[in-house]
């Protein structure tokens, strides 16, 4: 997928990164034929990859630096995390489902991206170890953030993520200011399989 067919992405950078990352090297095989289709693609377990267009504006609003650290929840098959390796210094990817994550790690090394950690584990918890995080993304949906990850959210740092029960939800993104999360807007009204784990659908 070319970055000049990304619409309503203006980031250089995430244009960039989207245009070094292979979508094909990150879908099941037998969607390789339409990893160029601005579309979402299932990789099993009731769980899908979303369409480039929508996960190029999450990244966008983020507003990643060289020097961040992010959170990413819900790695899939990794092509997120590959997009967010080539922006971010260090990417933290907490995978709930064992075999999405050994896929996406195979397909991270596969990438070349060195900077990358997928670890098994309830992301709804985030992964307080190495935090503050410049940035959190989460990759399914839930009412609310759960507090987990506002708390390993550094000041300043954002976070984007669908706010609804799971089937039809609003992207939101907040902002972290004296340990207080405001919203920055909606981003996009969006279908997103429901968050797992504590915080999300046990």
């Amino acid at each position: 997928m070319r970055a000049a067919r990304i619409s309503g992405v203006s980031d250089e950078r995430v244009l960039a990164a989207v245009a070094r990352v292979p979508r094909s090297g990150f879908v099941a095989d037998e969607y390789v034929d339409d990893a160029d289709q601005d579309s979402p693609l299932p990789i099993g377990h009731g769980q899908t990859t979303s369409q480039p267009s929508l996960i190029a504006a999450m990244v966008e609003c983020l507003d990643i630096g060289p020097d961040d650290t992010v959170l990413e929840v819900g790695s899939g098959y990794g092509y997120q995390t590959a997009l967010l390796s080539l922006l971010a210094r260090y990417v933290y990817s907490v995978e709930i489902i064992e075999d999405l994550a050994i896929h996406a790690q195979r397909n991270l090394e596969a990438f070349g991206a060195a900077n990358v950690d997928v670890v098994v584990g309830d992301g709804s918890l985030g992964l307080p170890e190495f935090a503050p995080y410049n940035a959190i993304i989460v990759c399914a949906a839930f009412p609310e953030i759960p507090p987990p990850l506002a708390e390993q959210l550094a000041e300043r740092g954002r976070i984007v993520q669908p706010i609804g029960p799971g089937g039809f939800e609003r992207v939101v993104v907040f902002e972290k200011h004296e340990g207080i999360l405001e919203s920055l807007g909606m981003l996009t009204p969006a279908s997103f399989v429901r968050l797992m784990g504590k915080y999300g659908n046990h």
